[in-house]
């Protein structure tokens, strides 16, 4: 049998996704992490146990992917959640009753149904400001701001944060800063290295990348965040199935050849679509008209993903764009080898009320694209003639 595979702390980004939380089982060689689909563990007397009680608390495929994620964050200790609103949930459980959060205010339809309607009957206040702008971040504190909660690129319209401003702000302030890096993923964006203390994932996205999985994770890098994660996975108990760990562990392993892929389709898309008569407008942090498109090129320095959002003239013609797509699949989700397309209005943010997505210049006009890895060639041509 090989022995284990030891990584150093020189070790390259790519070779840490395929390595690292991952050795040889040590009872037969296998070179890929077994699925250990089991409910409890055999001891071997009272006291006495492998480091296993209960599936609940532990299991190797779960704990072999949380050391594979919290390595390609650069945290210190990853927990796998049952979806990414597990994982949110379960960070936003840490405050406590009178506490204030600072929220990004295009953030996830999910998310704001979470804070707004759960989490403010227990004595959470919630600001949900525009985070790509830092007086508006520094307005919204105040002595009870405990968090500051920020997504970056935001969904859909794409607006930047500019992490490291706003850890610098937060810490100043005694507050912690939490990012959901779903949409950049650890390949394109690497918060913790920014001075976050939390970074989530939705890991159903790219970090599965095969939408067959719904997960989440969170990977912290203090003690006192780290000991909370651990109570509240144990104790509310939603954890990530041995098999969805399974096949998150797959997925990281193709992660940075992937979005290299969904990085040169997306801007390849954006640029067409910027081209396009029937189009409006094209929120995509790689083009040079981005309003952040210069803290794009230093906060995501290799590649800006596949995640772009397009107006056309009015919402029957985005309607009549949608009905028409071939190639592209009109589906929630995002971060799939496939493209999929929405209309974030009624979709991914309907529980956002109306009065808010106008807002945060989130219209009914605007079409979604998750560029996949397809010929991009295909996806052009679908693109043409769905706008025809």
């Amino acid at each position: 049998m090989g022995a284990a595979v030891k990584l150093t702390t020189r070790a390259r980004f790519a070779t840490v996704c395929i390595h690292a939380g991952q050795e040889p089982d040590p009872s037969t060689g296998a070179i890929i992490t077994p699925i250990f689909q089991t409910s409890t563990y055999v001891q071997e007397e009272v006291g006495r146990h492998k480091g296993y009680e209960y599936a609940r608390t532990q299991n190797p495929t779960r704990a072999a992917l949380e050391a594979n994620l919290a390595a390609i964050e650069g945290g210190r200790a990853a927990f796998a959640f049952a979806s990414g609103m597990a994982a949110i949930s379960a960070v936003a459980a840490r405050q406590q009753q009178g506490d204030h959060v600072v929220v990004t205010d295009n953030t996830y339809g999910g998310t704001f149904r979470l804070f707004d309607k759960v989490l403010t009957r227990y004595g959470l206040t919630f600001s949900y400001v525009d985070t790509s702008d830092m007086g508006a971040i520094e307005r919204a504190f105040t002595p009870a701001t405990k968090l500051v909660f920020l997504e970056t690129p935001t969904n859909p319209v794409m607006r930047l944060s500019d992490i490291g401003a706003v850890a610098k702000l937060a810490h100043g302030r005694g507050a912690l800063l939490v990012v959901d890096n779903t949409f950049a993923s650890p390949c394109l964006q690497r918060p913790i290295a920014l001075g976050a203390d939390i970074v989530l994932h939705s890991t159903t996205k790219y970090l599965n990348g095969h939408s067959d999985s719904v997960g989440g994770v969170a990977i912290a890098t203090r003690d006192e965040d780290i000991e909370w994660l651990k109570f509240i996975q144990n104790s509310a108990g939603a954890i990530l199935s041995p098999f969805d760990s399974w096949l998150v562990l797959r997925g990281t392993k193709t992660l940075p050849l992937r979005m290299a892929q969904h990085s040169a389709n997306g801007l390849a898309l954006a640029e067409y679509l910027r081209r396009h008569p029937k189009v409006t407008r094209v929120y995509y942090p790689g083009l040079p008209d981005h309003p952040q498109h210069a803290l794009a090129r230093t906060q995501m320095p290799n590649g800006w993903g596949g995640m772009l959002t397009f107006e056309v003239a009015s919402p029957d013609e985005a309607r009549r764009v949608l009905a028409r797509f071939k190639l592209m699949s009109l589906a929630e989700s995002l971060g799939g080898v496939e493209t999929l397309v929405c209309h974030p209005a009624s979709m991914t943010h309907a529980s956002v009320p109306p009065e808010r997505r106008k807002a945060i210049g989130l219209t009914d006009s605007m079409i979604r694209i998750s560029a996949g890895i397809e010929d991009v060639d295909d996806l052009t041509e679908d693109l043409a003639q769905a706008l025809s």
